[in-house]
């Protein structure tokens, strides 16, 4: 026994797109406001940091574009639906990230390198520009990260460690900054570099996590055990003899089978894998896709009276020949 649930509805899309465009809106203002200060400012650090801000404005637009696609409905040439979008999302993401993460830290050496943090003397605006960054980022990550975890997107919550990788690397901004005011001009360079282990940090974790979940990766030991609670207390299971699970996208797979008494019915059969099926799936709002089949319950102890029978009947029919 198995059906399909529909993944998503047009208000969760609609949710999902109202925090990207929130976003996009809050990234471009913070990225060119980071941008001014840092040039004028001669701040190595906030360039980059803007550098970084002005990246999650492009993320932004390929969660909604990802979001988009997957909260299509299933039709005959998918009809598993188009979840797994959102997961090629962010790893586009996730690889986008990474190459940011690339660029600060080889402009940071570079700059070490050619001793360019000689001639540069960040001050206050840019400490004060850098301050401003991680509260509004931190913001950010919390704000995208409750949408994400409310409508179950990966794609979202990429995007929300996105914003909270931009608040490390604000962190590393503010440490450097500070620095180079105290006399130290080459930790606004080294803080760079630290900002770039940051964000490659998010990066992989971001592209092993979705790629995951493209291979059909089972869920969490503490999800399946709770299944397994569930199905062997219901009247009429016997035994749970087989429970696999596979993530596809935000949303899971089931496949179940269950023994019940052989004699049982094939009317009471059907019914008691109907209400393992209905429970599943009215249990576990992740579940889209739960399977059910049904084995005849043949006790343990029988097995083993049989075959300790069997090799009895063979031990005597042995010593009978021996004889």
């Amino acid at each position: 026994m198995s059906t399909n649930k529909e993944t998503k509805t047009p208000d969760v899309a609609k949710i999902a797109i109202t925090v990207s465009v929130v976003t996009i809106i809050v990234n471009a203002i913070l990225s060119g406001g980071k941008l001014i200060v840092g040039i004028l400012d001669s701040s190595n650090a906030m360039i980059s940091d803007a550098i970084h801000s002005a990246s999650d404005v492009f993320s932004t637009i390929i969660v909604i574009i990802g979001i988009k696609i997957s909260s299509k409905a299933s039709d005959k040439d998918h009809p598993f639906g188009h979840e797994r979008m959102e997961c090629v999302a962010a790893i586009i993401l996730a690889i986008v990230l990474g190459g940011t993460g690339v660029a600060m830290g080889y402009a940071g050496i570079m700059n070490i390198v050619n001793k360019v943090y000689e001639n540069t003397f960040p001050g206050w605006p840019a400490l004060i520009a850098a301050i401003v960054s991680i509260a509004v980022k931190e913001g950010m990550y919390w704000y995208t990260r409750s949408a994400a975890k409310l409508i179950k997107s990966d794609a979202l919550m990429a995007d929300a460690w996105h914003h909270r990788s931009d608040a490390f690397s604000s962190v590393g901004a503010f440490a450097g900054i500070l620095g180079s005011i105290l006399g130290a001009p080459i930790l606004d360079s080294i803080a760079s570099i630290i900002i770039c282990l940051f964000v490659l940090k998010v990066a992989i974790d971001i592209f092993r996590s979705s790629i995951g979940k493209m291979v059909d990766k089972s869920c969490d030991r503490k999800t399946e055990d709770k299944m397994r609670e569930l199905i062997v207390s219901q009247e009429g299971v016997m035994s749970l003899d087989v429970i696999r699970t596979r993530i596809f996208g935000n949303k899971v797979y089931v496949e179940i089978e269950i023994s019940v008494d052989e004699n049982a019915p094939l009317i009471q059969a059907h019914s008691i894998a109907e209400h393992v099926h209905d429970l599943i799936e009215n249990n576990f709002s992740d579940v889209k896709h739960c399977m059910v089949h049904v084995n005849p319950y043949i006790p343990q102890n029988e097995n083993a009276e049989s075959e300790n029978s069997e090799k009895e009947g063979s031990t005597d029919n042995d010593e009978k020949g021996n004889k």
